[in-house]
């Protein structure tokens, strides 16, 4: 069933991708996409604007009748201003390309933002599901159906011998790009991050930053995701994602304890200061809030601060993003106006969510 629902309406909800889930301090989400293309069509690279709203007439109909994405809503591309596709990317519905798309490509996607589908991006289809905290499994299960269920009515570019053909060779094969994002100030504190980071990348796979590819990692947030599917079974993709979050958590884990037993003070002096500056500040950049909510997240982790509403604060990294503290002023702010309203939202979100410091017990 297809629903009416505007950018407007998705400000009222949390994004899919911040809901509590198991692990979720560490783990922060879990995404499964898939690219597919139509058979004997040119790549959205290559078509014109015409051929692409006839490929995007064509999917419609299949995608929007998939019961899995129900209820759904549709929006154009096209009808859409520059802060509405800001807030998109922002909510990890859209890439930063997709958000550069114009006629003939759309955005379909469940209403609790769990499952989304990007029509001519990069390929003629994107599909994602999104689970909070560890569910990279469960996300490709819930997108494999669907994918299952699209492929009845719609014929595929699929080689017997490459599998998926897709517009970047690197997704050929199964076209599945499994990522989860992870949350690991541990790690960073204890300079351990980027010999993680280089193990990863030795054995095949992707670090990247909070908004994916060519983003830096800020607020100590890393997606984790494989590299290559040509080859490689699904379920072997998602095992070896699975099989290596778990070890960085539990690296993460250790590093948090020995931050404590070493470092304490340390520990409690970098959460107090991010607390500190975010309670009292009237000037905050994009950056420096993710970064001192990373303290925020941590502190909370370890019981050296509390809060009545956990989930609000959680919230504050999708709310204070730029697009988000546009749209909720109903107009385009310059950016100091935009670091002026983010410190002001900061300090009355940590009021409502009630965060406060746990007093130390003083050793006998």
């Amino acid at each position: 069933m297809k629903t009416d629902m505007t950018v407007d309406d998705l400000l009222k909800q949390q994004g899919a991708w911040l809901a509590p889930g198991e692990d979720s301090g560490i783990v922060v989400s879990s995404r499964a996409r898939l690219a597919r293309n139509l058979k004997e069509s040119a790549f959205p690279g290559w078509a014109g604007e015409e051929e692409c709203e006839r490929i995007l007439a064509e999917i419609l109909p299949a995608v929007e009748a998939c019961a899995a994405l129900q209820p759904c809503f549709v929006l154009n591309m096209s009808a859409l201003d520059p802060l509405d596709k800001q807030i998109l990317f922002e909510r990890h519905l859209v890439s930063r390309e997709h958000a550069e798309r114009g006629r003939g490509s759309a955005l379909v996607a469940r209403r609790d933002e769990t499952i989304a589908i990007m029509v001519n991006e990069e390929d003629h289809l994107r599909l994602q599901a999104i689970r909070p905290g560890l569910g990279v499994r469960e996300a490709w299960q819930v997108i494999d159906a669907v994918d299952s269920e699209i492929e009845k009515t719609i014929r595929y570019a699929f080689s017997p011998k490459l599998g998926y053909l897709t517009a970047c060779p690197t997704n050929v094969g199964t076209g599945l790009r499994a990522s989860v994002m992870v949350h690991v100030p541990g790690l960073v504190l204890m300079n351990e991050i980027n010999p993680i980071i280089k193990g990863v990348s030795k054995i095949g796979l992707a670090v990247r930053g909070l908004w994916g590819e060519g983003t830096e990692a800020i607020g100590n947030m890393f997606q984790i995701s494989n590299q290559i599917s040509l080859g490689e079974k699904e379920e072997r993709i998602v095992g070896s994602i699975e099989q290596i979050v778990l070890e960085i958590v539990e690296h993460e884990k250790n590093a948090r304890e020995r931050l404590m037993e070493k470092k304490g003070s340390v520990v409690r002096d970098h959460v107090g200061r991010a607390y500190g500056i975010l309670s009292h500040a009237h000037i905050l950049s994009s950056k420096e809030a993710l970064d001192l909510l990373s303290g925020l997240r941590l502190g909370l982790d370890l019981g050296i601060l509390k809060a009545k509403n956990r989930q609000a604060v959680d919230a504050l990294l999708l709310t204070t993003q730029p697009g988000h503290l546009q749209k909720t002023q109903g107009r385009k702010l310059r950016t100091r106006d935009r670091d002026l309203a983010r410190a002001q939202r900061v300090r009355q979100q940590l009021v409502r969510a009630g965060v406060g410091m746990v007093e130390e017990k003083k050793k006998e």
